[in-house]
């Protein structure tokens, strides 16, 4: 697997991939700066990441990922003498490295920020969040990698975006907010940076602050990690027979 991986971070070389990794937290933890500059520089940096940019430019590397893959139809992950499955499972892992590193580049400017701006979150509490964004941003590397391959790379793009946005929007500080994988990141951040998905902080007393929602979120999260990657490297597979 770590070959498979290794395999596939070469691939990247010479692709927006490498560049959108610090491109896009650079991006939000600027724009922050300069339009909420202050004490509300933490606040709104997490919540353009998770609402808007990390969605996107997670998106954008898993279609880039299929992309170098589907310009030579496929022909050589199909010449590899390896099951078809830990190639997936292998694109997965390295999309995921991907998203922990672009966390990492995130958290550090955020802190950076917080030190010249003034901290709206403790050191733990903001490194909590950040580990929330990415266990449950997981599961999504899958499916826009299946997005990617069955309907391409501006369908997949468009496709998270609205997802992402209609999901938190519409069932995150509602009671089946655990049914809906896209709402999971907003639920759990309320009670840790106590903000609502609108950028708005959540009122004092609010059912919305209760930790008891962490672990229950994160454990739904990797359960759908999990079942999403077997089932799209099940439909994986089948490219053997075609």
């Amino acid at each position: 697997m770590i070959s498979i991986m290794k395999a596939e971070r070469l691939k990247w070389k010479k692709t927006f991939i490498i560049k959108l990794v610090w491109l896009a937290p650079i991006v939000v933890i600027l724009l922050t700066a300069v339009l909420m500059g202050g004490k509300f520089f933490q606040s709104g940096a997490y919540n353009w990441w998770y609402t808007m940019l990390l969605p996107g430019a997670l998106t954008i590397c898993c279609a880039l990922v299929i992309e170098k893959d589907a310009k030579l139809k496929y022909h050589s992950i199909l010449a590899m003498p390896f099951d078809l499955k830990k190639i997936w499972f292998g694109k997965i892992l390295a999309c995921s490295a991907w998203l922990l590193l672009t966390t990492f580049i995130f958290f550090a400017g955020i802190t950076a920020g917080g030190i010249l701006f003034g901290n709206s979150y403790s050191f733990i509490n903001s490194l909590t969040g950040s580990l929330l964004i990415f266990v449950t941003f997981l599961w999504q590397i899958p499916l826009c990698l299946f997005l990617a391959a069955k309907l391409g790379t501006y369908m997949a793009i468009f496709i998270n975006l609205v997802a992402n946005i209609a999901g938190m929007i519409a069932f995150a500080n509602g009671n089946f907010w655990y049914s809906v994988p896209y709402a999971i990141t907003a639920r759990l951040i309320c009670p840790t940076l106590k903000i609502l998905p609108n950028g708005m902080p959540v009122p004092e007393g609010s059912p919305l602050l209760s930790m008891s929602v962490i672990v229950p979120g994160i454990l739904v999260a990797l359960a759908w990690f999990a079942l999403i990657s077997y089932l799209t490297a099940r439909w994986f597979q089948k490219r053997e027979a075609k």
